[in-house]
């Protein structure tokens, strides 16, 4: 009986997951409006990505307003993302959709297509991260351990709205696939950045003092905050390795001795690390991208990897930083 109810549910979440593509078409999410989705964020998210929502985020993606992950749900980096466009846009800056919002935001352009993936996106995997970092510390590259985590960090995607996007894709070489089309990284010189510990954000001041981007972020916890007033960015540290050491930092498991962790995106603080004046704090990215602004962080201010990625194109030593409630 219970191999009988693994494999019903297995077979219902497989006809879902079928469902929810068809759905979720090219042509569906290209031509759903924006204008659809509510004002106020739902109390409960729904289960299934919406298209709508897919069209949103990517649009938000694209404006500088970062929603994080694009998952096709209407959470709450979703609302901060909005706020965001408002107050990059002059709009009255309450989180939610309005007519200012639709008609700055949307363009028509489609915001999802195919891609077709190569043999490169197929090289360079490891089998898994383990969780203890002794153990991680005996491996030579923490990478991506799939070809459909590496696309889905590409395209600033939830692997799960991915793999519903494509419930057949193998992710082999050579497949064609639909993925969402975020604009390339932002250009442009950061004079000077915020910290919100309140909101969860991170806000990049261009040259002529207006907003350049906004990011998501984990800044700190209940436990490790983020300390408070201003700092200095000393330089910027692309596939950084992570030195772990209990007595300065935290305690991992029952590792008590100081290891060396190899980089990459599945390292402790993602592919950058921008290293702040206060000694051992940072602006990092993270092996979690879907937890940003969901879990605490161990005192650093923490980003999805390709926002901190962009970030980093646009610091230079000697921007300071400030850390705000």
């Amino acid at each position: 009986m219970k191999n009988l109810i693994i494999f019903t549910l297995t077979i219902t979440a497989a006809l879902s997951s079928a469902a929810a593509a068809q759905t979720l078409s090219i042509e569906t999410i290209n031509a759903t409006p924006i204008v659809e989705i509510p004002a106020d964020r739902p109390a409960q998210p729904p289960e299934l990505p919406d298209p709508a929502m897919i069209r949103l985020q990517v649009l938000l993606d694209r404006a500088g307003a970062s929603p994080g992950v694009i998952d096709g749900k209407y959470g709450a980096n979703v609302s901060k993302a909005i706020a965001a466009f408002e107050a990059m846009s002059g709009l009255p800056i309450d989180g939610k959709l309005d007519d200012g919002v639709f008609g700055q935001l949307e363009d028509g352009s489609p915001v999802v297509g195919n891609y077709q993936i190569s043999s490169e996106d197929t090289q360079g995997l490891v089998d898994a991260i383990p969780q203890d970092y002794a153990d991680q510390a005996s491996m030579e590259h923490l990478g991506f351990t799939s070809v459909a985590e590496r696309l889905s960090e590409r395209f600033h995607m939830d692997p799960r709205l991915l793999k519903t996007l494509n419930p057949t894709s193998r992710f082999v070489a050579g497949e064609t696939i639909v993925v969402t089309a975020p604009n390339k990284p932002k250009t442009g010189i950061v004079t000077r950045i915020e910290a919100h510990r309140r909101t969860g954000q991170v806000v990049a001041y261009a040259e002529d003092g207006k907003i350049l981007t906004i990011y998501p972020a984990t800044i700190g916890s209940d436990d490790n905050p983020t300390p408070s007033g201003s700092h200095k960015v000393e330089g910027v540290a692309r596939m950084p390795d992570y030195t772990y050491n209990p007595k300065i930092n935290f305690q991992q498991g029952g590792n008590k001795k100081v290891l060396k962790l190899p980089s990459g995106p599945n390292n402790p603080v993602g592919t950058v690390w921008i290293d702040l004046s206060e000694p051992t704090y940072g602006i990092h990215g993270t092996p979690e991208p879907t937890l940003i602004d969901k879990a605490g962080s161990h005192g650093c201010i923490r980003l999805t990897n390709w926002d901190v990625e962009e970030l980093a194109g646009m610091v230079k030593p000697g921007v300071m930083v400030d850390i705000v409630e």
